[in-house]
Parts: structure tokens; C-alpha cells; sequence
């Protein structure tokens, strides 16, 4: 692997940097984006249950908001539970906005890093091209060592910009559905606590 490195010349650090920062990223969502942890089955029955026995209560909200993003959500509900339905749901939609915003967090960055990629590629293949060009003396004569560092530079930047580029998109993709979905459970999740504390529906 080294051996490619070196071959590739320095235009493939950029590259590798951004592979790194790309696979930290999707470690990163994928531990973070998990259902479970955003929007947890069992928090709307806790939060009702608590609710009737002991009403919103200092615990309940300290609980139920280190609990996911769907529990800060609650959370700005419940503290509005005094006030009018439209009020509280007011206050869970700004919650929610905030808590989609953070959802979304380095979505852009592994998007661009998808899109940036192969054009860091390209760069490392015109640089080969100009090396390949240069390898030719003013008299003919060809310099075999250099014609072949400059094609190994075309060669591996782009091969290496491409690699780096596809399962970035393909992730990009994959959390940005996720977030969606995650959103619209969140939103459902509001609606039926709003509706349960306002007494419009048993479930």
C-alpha cells in the first residue's frame, strides 16, 4: 500500500485525507442515527404513564430530555403543557427544527467529499499527463522512469478519487433518507403526545 502511495505522488493526499474524514463521518451517523437512540419505542408510553401518576415533575423533564432527541422534544412540549394545544405544539416545532439541524450535522461535509473527490482525482491525473508530456526530452528521447511515474500518477488518482467518492454518496444518500425518516417518526410521536395529554385520544 505504501508502495501505491509513493507512486501516486503528492497529489493523492488530499485524497486520503478526505477518505479518512469520510469514514469518521460515517462511523460517526451510523452510531448516532441508530432508531433507538433517536426515537426510542417505549419514551411516549413512560411519558404518558409518568404524566398521569405524578404530572410534569423536575425528573420527568430532566429524564426524558438526556434521554434521545425525540425526549427534547417531549420535553418542549411538556413544559408547555399548561398552555393551549396550538401553544404546545408551537413549541414542539421549534424543538424539532432544532433537533432535525443536528440530525442533519456533517451530512454536508461527506456530501461535498462525495462530490470533491473525483474532481481531486482528476487533478492528480492531469498532473501525471503533464508528467508523462515532460518525459520527453527536446531530442525524442523518452525517460521510461518518468513516463512511468506520471501514468502511475493518472492512474491511481483517479482510480483512488473514485473509490473515495462512491460509498461516500452512497452513504450521504443512505443517512439523508434516515434523517427523513427519523423526522417523520419524531413528528408522529409529537402529535399523538400532544393529543393524549389534550385528551383526544386513549393511545
Amino acid at each position: 500500500m505504501i508502495e501505491i502511495i509513493i507512486a501516486a505522488g503528492w497529489p493523492i493526499w488530499p485524497i486520503i485525507f478526505c477518505s479518512v474524514i469520510s469514514v469518521a463521518i460515517i462511523a460517526e451517523r451510523f452510531y448516532s442515527l441508530r432508531r433507538e437512540a433517536v426515537v426510542p419505542n417505549s419514551l411516549l408510553g413512560e411519558t404518558v404513564s409518568h404524566l398521569k401518576t405524578s404530572g410534569v415533575t423536575q425528573e420527568l423533564i430532566s429524564k426524558t430530555g438526556d434521554s434521545s432527541p425525540l425526549g427534547r422534544v417531549f420535553v418542549a412540549g411538556l413544559k408547555n403543557l399548561g398552555n393551549t394545544k396550538e401553544a404546545m405544539k408551537e413549541a414542539i416545532e421549534e424543538a424539532g427544527l432544532e433537533v432535525a439541524h443536528e440530525m442533519d450535522r456533517y451530512l454536508t461535509t461527506l456530501g461535498t467529499i462525495a462530490t470533491m473527490a473525483p474532481l481531486l482525482g482528476l487533478l492528480g491525473t492531469i498532473i501525471g499527463m503533464i508528467e508523462i508530456f515532460g518525459a520527453s526530452t527536446p531530442t525524442g528521447i523518452t525517460d521510461p522512469a518518468r513516463l512511468a511515474h506520471g501514468i502511475s500518477i493518472a492512474l491511481y488518482n483517479a482510480a483512488f478519487g473514485i473509490i473515495v467518492a462512491v460509498p461516500s454518496l452512497v452513504f450521504y444518500r443512505h443517512f439523508r433518507s434516515t434523517v427523513d425518516s427519523l423526522i417523520v417518526q419524531m413528528e408522529l410521536q409529537a402529535v399523538k403526545l400532544v393529543e393524549m395529554t389534550h385528551g383526544n385520544r386513549a393511545d
